[in-house]
């Protein structure tokens, strides 16, 4: 055999966002279908040099290259489920997608194409798309484009630029130029109602508190970005390497980097401290993913000494780009010219593990880099409330507009009646007599015609009653969402000790939104399981090693080794076999005990697993840390360490196995990562004894398809059972095989690789032609079995969420049969269901499948009983749909798409198997665009990501797949129970206290604009107003705000135990009861009256009276503040120390700002409140006035809460008074909940 020179370890390309292993469902019927499958030439296998040379590639990735089986539905005999009943579905036809359909296609939700499919490896990059770096020549590199430097910003502002800017952005708010334009108008001469300053100055106030809390945030990220531009790095300079700041690194320059230490931009490796051009790095700060991954120098430049020799060269790349996963470039290097690819850059952000020291041409820096072009945040979400509310501001504007008209036509009415008295009439005064004309007339004082008149009347008639679009509230909202979100970051009930992470807060502006949600869509791993896999069962060679009789984990000592003195252990014990241990530790050469060994070499082996170790107390014990991108491959290493094969080292070119106390050093050949169109990974080892075998691990269904079924057909149907069985109980399964490579088949294999691995263009296609091509008839050594337990509290969880009202979906990646088993599990699914299982290849059996299952649905669950039931309704049988991939490909985006919700919409509950990630996100805007249902999307991965910025909330687990679901989402916590009471307590909390605060916002204020507006008749429609300037001002910021955002976080309606123990109460949000049109016009009317209450009363007391219209206006000020904050006050219903300290403060801080307005003699109606409250008419007309103006709302409320109570009345009742016999017998009747109204 051909001795290998160096290590061939390029790997082939992974795809974005799916690091884990697939795992696709194995039915009973695929023996025979694997049995009809003709058995692949070894001609056909390894003439492999042929294959690559005469490969012709289209212009696009060819999707689905791998082997397609068609895969029939299969009904679960399970006991203990006779009594389900399932409808199955399942088409025969199988679609194929050819390139130029995604060609000429846009991507959709039912395309099942991932993102590596759109790479740019397919073809060669033009000069024009390129970027040249000059290996170790800045200077040239920069000479034609100057490229961006390394200095970063992430502020938004310079000091030239705050003001301007922040001003645009904040009137983004189309209120902000209403009440500008008011301001506006109010420094016309003709216009001027209130006094200049006062009436610009509400609108500065909130435009200097957001631009004094955006300047503070903009500090920070100042102070965050000159940190970071000031760090240093070593840069080669004059042939040594010099520390230079990060701001100062341009492209093509060299740089070394030190073990744990960040990289300042990205770099393409040129060499590092391993022989073989290994680097780990580990990249949490850029995808949020804490496993080590690795990273390769190409050896032309690892050989470099580069400090004592010179280098130079050409690094031809793509432009910088988002794509983290993705890098395309080549390089000349000493007259040769080498590819580059993914596993060749490492990224700012990332930092050097494991490696002392690695050193890189920067290739982008500063903003250019990856690490940079993805830092913007998810997009930006309104809540449902905010939306609707601005409908009702738009019903006032108009409603405004009404009052002015009226006002201005009464006006002009008004001046037609008295032409003849204008010129004398005091007050009014038409003609100037200051000044004389030659012909003896006088001009007119500040007199344009009727129709001028009429028109400034109206104008000013704005300006007077602009409260009636209350400003305040927007300030309101975000002070009240701050404080609820406070509550929720602090509740311990949503705290995760086994990850010490609380709840986050990301997205502030749609708290309320969590008390409304009618959907939940949910990813399975990771989130309704802990995504912690525990290897549980094996079938080796057609025998099932299924633990049954396993040890006790407290009572196994776990498998140690013995190297260099010191005793290595794995870090995770492993439940064990007692059986397969033995035979494992056996020794013997027998054709089982052979098998078991070669079972548990691939599992040690065929991974990209690095072992790391930790100290412990006794310096003679280490543990063994697996790190790895995948939790299935660090299940399967401690499985192979538990039973006696300890993989102890690995290295780029070998790696080490400790196997059953004897250490045996593999030659590492080749290793082809896995991919999305192969769904497998295999390594080529170079054994001790000279053989050279590949082993491979995949999903089922890809891994049968290129099993020589020839050999052991027993043994293949034997475990494809045994897989049937695990996946039947929620494990996820993965199928072992190999074979042996003769030395003239790895000598073509080792060509052809080095080829493909080499090509400028079609680079990824070859590969994994190259792969596929040595993945070929080999031999089954078994399945594994991984156990992904449930996440605590996940069944009682969904048990809430349904009797709320709320639809649970799942959407995961996993096969059919383990998603079932894991929905009975955790309860979504009962054994009263009736399923409906559409497994379809086509679209004409997608159709036939839907119009089967609607007609099936139509007789289970009657159209009257759909229109109004969300589940489990003793008149219909509750549905479930459970549906895979392959049958939404053909449904999303197309007109079956109409037929999937209707069907969906019946069921209880929607079980999707098999989707991707685009998919999720179609699955959701299935819903969105065709109901006015709120949405909810959890998960925990990368391939949640498209669902949570969907769904109208996302929510992000903080799991074992990174962080990218957090840093996507609105709200991150740790487990999914969390969900109860982040929705049935604080959604319900958060929705019931925003909903009356913006109520009481449009009441408050029109009040006062009633009050003007009855003031405005009484005054020959001049628009002079009784209160001063500054009472109208502080009347939105001081008299009456703060109760308001007191209620709107503290007040609670019901306490927790409640809402948590009747989940039914959740459904007031669905059904809007806390803020529709219904409540909004009788709010109004209650306004009508109480503001007629305000005015009238004291003009009847005072009619005859020689008062002070300055006294009436403070009379009119302190009566409209006492009124409003004790109809608050009314409708409180939880009282703590600040809600009376804000309540009554109020009222107390509004007769102290009276008495000090007229206390100072440069304003109008000086001292005039201390005339008036003088007598004590003034007091018994506050008095009266209060009586009058709430006493309609205390008779209506009395009335609805005695004869028509709703579930919120009665559950308070019930938690008031705790001891009733209702209560304690759990007695307590609600009412039904109710879809609303489709679109």
């Amino acid at each position: 055999m051909t001795t290998q020179q160096r290590p061939l370890l390029i790997p082939s390309p992974r795809t974005p966002g799916a690091p884990e292993l697939p795992y696709t469902p194995a039915y009973a019927d695929q023996l025979k279908s694997i049995s009809e499958n003709p058995k692949p030439s070894s001609g056909t296998g390894m003439d492999i040099n042929s294959q690559v040379d005469n490969l012709s590639l289209p212009d696009n990735i060819t999707l689905n290259s791998s082997s397609q089986r068609s895969n029939s539905s299969y009904q679960s005999r399970a006991s203990g489920r006779n009594s389900m009943r399932e409808v199955s579905f399942a088409g025969n036809s199988v679609r194929e997608l050819n390139s130029g359909e995604l060609g000429k296609k846009p991507m959709r939700y039912g395309s099942r194409a991932e993102s590596e499919g759109l790479s740019m490896s397919q073809k060669e990059i033009n000069d024009e798309d390129a970027r040249f770096v000059y290996i170790n020549d800045p200077v040239k590199t920069n000479e034609r484009f100057e490229f961006a430097r390394n200095s970063i910003r992430t502020a938004k502002y310079s000091i030239i630029t705050f003001l301007p800017r922040n001003v645009f952005e904040q009137f983004h708010r189309v209120a902000y130029i209403y009440f500008l334009v008011i301001a506006i108008l109010n420094q016309l001469p003709q216009l001027a109602v209130f006094g200049r300053g006062v009436s610009v100055l509400p609108l500065a106030f909130v435009l200097s508190v957001t631009a004094v809390k955006d300047a503070y945030e903009d500090f920070r990220r100042h102070r965050s970005d000159k940190i970071e531009n000031n760090r240093l790095a070593w840069v080669l300079v004059n042939d040594n390497f010099q520390q230079k700041k990060w701001k100062d690194i341009q492209v093509g320059e060299i740089i070394k980097i030190s073990a744990n230490d960040s990289l300042p931009c990205d770099m393409v490796l040129l060499s590092t401290s391993d022989p073989t051009g290994v680097a780990y790095v580990q990249t949490i700060n850029l995808d949020g993913e804490s496993n080590l991954k690795t990273r390769y120098a190409k050896q032309e430049t690892q050989m470099k000494n580069l400090e004592k020799e010179k280098i130079s060269g050409l690094i031809k790349c793509e432009k910088p780009n988002r794509n983290i996963y993705g890098f395309q470039a080549n390089m000349e290097i000493d007259g040769k010219r080498v590819s580059l690819g993914p596993s060749n850059i490492v990224l700012r952000g990332c930092e050097l593990k494991n490696t002392r020291w690695a050193i890189g041409v920067a290739v982008y820096a500063g903003r250019e880099t990856k690490a940079m072009l993805n830092s913007s945040g998810a997009p930006s979400k309104r809540s449902r409330l905010e939306t609707q509310m601005n409908r009702e501001i738009i019903i006032l504007s108009f409603f405004l507009v009404a009052l002015c008209t009226i006002v201005s036509v009464c006006a002009g009415v008004w001046l037609r009646r008295h032409k003849d008295e204008l010129d004398n009439m005091p007050f009014y005064r038409k003609k100037d007599y200051s000044e004389v004309e030659a012909d003896g007339n006088y001009d007119d004082y500040n007199y344009y015609g009727y129709g001028l008149e009429i028109f400034f009347t109206f104008l000013m008639s704005v300006i007077v009653f602009q409260v009636m679009i209350p400003i305040s509230l927007y300030i309101s909202m975000e002070l009240v969402r701050v404080g609820q979100a406070y509550f929720m970051i602090r509740d311990t009930n949503m705290y995760d000790a086994s990850s010490n992470s609380r709840f986050q807060c990301r997205a502030l502006n749609i708290n309320e939104d969590l008390g409304q949600i009618k959907y939940v869509f949910s990813d399975k791993t990771g989130t309704l399981t802990e995504n912690k896999m525990e290897f549980h069962c094996a079938s080796i060679s057609g025998v099932d090693y299924n633990g049954g009789t396993a040890i006790d984990e407290d009572e196994q000592v776990g498998y140690s080794a013995q190297v260099d003195g010191q005793v290595l252990r794995p870090k995770m014990k492993v439940k064990v076999d007692p059986q397969l241990l033995s035979i494992a530790k056996s020794g013997k050469q027998a054709d089982q005990e052979s098998r078991v060994r070669d079972f548990f070499l691939a599992l040690a082996a065929c991974n990209t697993i690095v072992p790391l170790t930790t100290e412990t107390a006794d310096p003679a014990v280490r543990l063994v840390d697996y790190q790895g991108e995948s939790p299935d491959e660090q299940a399967l290493v401690y499985a192979a360490a538990a039973y006696g094969f300890m993989l102890i080292e690995r290295t780029s070119g070998h790696i080490v196995i400790d196997v059953q106390g004897e250490t045996h050093r593999f030659n590492v050949l080749g290793l082809h990562e896995f991919d999305s169109d192969r769904k497998r990974m295999s390594v080529i080892l170079g054994c001790p004894d000279n053989s050279v075998k590949v082993f491979v691990k995949g999903a089922d269904t890809s891994m049968f398809s290129v099993i020589d079924n020839s050999l052991n057909l027993d043994i293949l149907g034997a475990t494809e059972a045994h897989l049937h069985s695990y996946s039947s109980v929620g494990l996820r399964t993965l199928v072992i095989g190999m074979r042996e490579l003769s030395a003239s088949e790895f000598e073509q294999w080792q060509s052809s690789y080095e080829t493909a691995s080499t090509a400028l263009i079609g680079r990824a296609a070859l590969l994994r032609k190259v792969a596929s091509n040595v993945e070929s008839n080999l031999r089954i050594l078994g399945a594994s079995g991984i156990e992904d337990k449930l996440q605590q509290g996940v069944p009682e969880a969904i048990e809430s969420l349904r009797m709320a009202g709320i639809k649970v979906w799942v959407l995961t990646g996993d096969k059919q049969e383990t998603a079932i088993s894991i929905g009975y599990s955790s309860k979504l699914l009962t054994t009263q269901m009736t399923q409906i299982v559409i497994n379809c290849k086509s679209k004409e059996s997608c159709r036939k499948s839907l119009d089967d299952a609607l007609i099936v649905s139509q007789k289970l669950v009657p159209d009257s009983v759909a229109a109004h039931a969300t589940g489990g309704s003793s008149e219909a049988s509750p549905l479930a749909l459970i549906i895979d991939g392959t049958s939404l490909v053909h449904i999303l985006d197309s007109e079956l798409e109409e037929q999937l919700f209707q069907l969906a919409s019946r069921c209880n509950v929607v079980l999707c198997c098999r989707v991707a990630p685009l998919q999720k996100a179609g699955i959701v805007a299935l819903i969105k665009n065709r109901t006015d249902d709120m949405t909810l999307a959890i998960g925990d991965g990368a391939n949640d990501v498209s669902m949570i910025q969907m769904a109208d909330v996302g929510i992000g687990i903080s799991g074992q797949e990174g962080r990218q679901a957090v840093m996507a989402s609105d709200f991150a916590m740790g487990q999914f129970r969390f969900l109860v009471p982040l929705l049935l307590v604080h959604g319900h909390w958060n929705y019931q206290r925003i909903s009356y605060m913006i109520l009481y916002n449009f009441y408050r204020n029109a009040v006062l604009v009633f009050v003007l507006f009855w003031y405005a008749l009484f005054t020959s429609y001049t628009l002079t107003t009784a209160m001063t300037d500054w009472s109208s001002m502080l009347y939105s910021i001081i008299y009456t705000a703060v109760p308001t955002i007191v209620v709107g976080i503290l007040d609670k309606d019901l306490s927790r135990r409640t809402l948590l123990k009747y989940p039914q109460l959740y459904g007031a949000g669905q059904r809007e009861e806390g803020y529709n049109t219904t409540l909004f016009w009788v709010t109004m009317m209650d306004t009508v009256w109480q503001s007629a209450a305000i005015f009238f009363l004291p003009v009847l007391a005072y009619w005859r009276s020689t008062v002070d219209i300055s006294g009436l206006g403070d009379l009119w000020t302190l009566a409209v503040v006492i009124v409003v904050n004790l109809h608050l006050a009314m409708d409180v219903l939880r009282w703590y120390w600040i809600t009376h300290a804000a309540i009554w403060g109020s009222i107390i801080a509004t007769f102290i700002c009276v008495m000090i307005i007229d206390c100072l003699p440069s304003l109008f109606g000086y001292w005039a409140f201390f005339k008036i409250a003088g007598s004590a008419l003034f007091w018994l007309c506050l008095l009266g006035i209060t009586v009058a103006a709430l006493l309609p709302r205390f008779i209506v409320k009395v009335f609805s809460q005695y004869y028509r109570p709703d579930d919120i009345l009665i559950a308070r009742e019930a938690d008031k008074f705790g001891n009733l016999t209702a209560l304690r017998n759990g007695e307590i009747e609600l009412n039904p909940i109710f879809d609303p109204p489709r679109r």
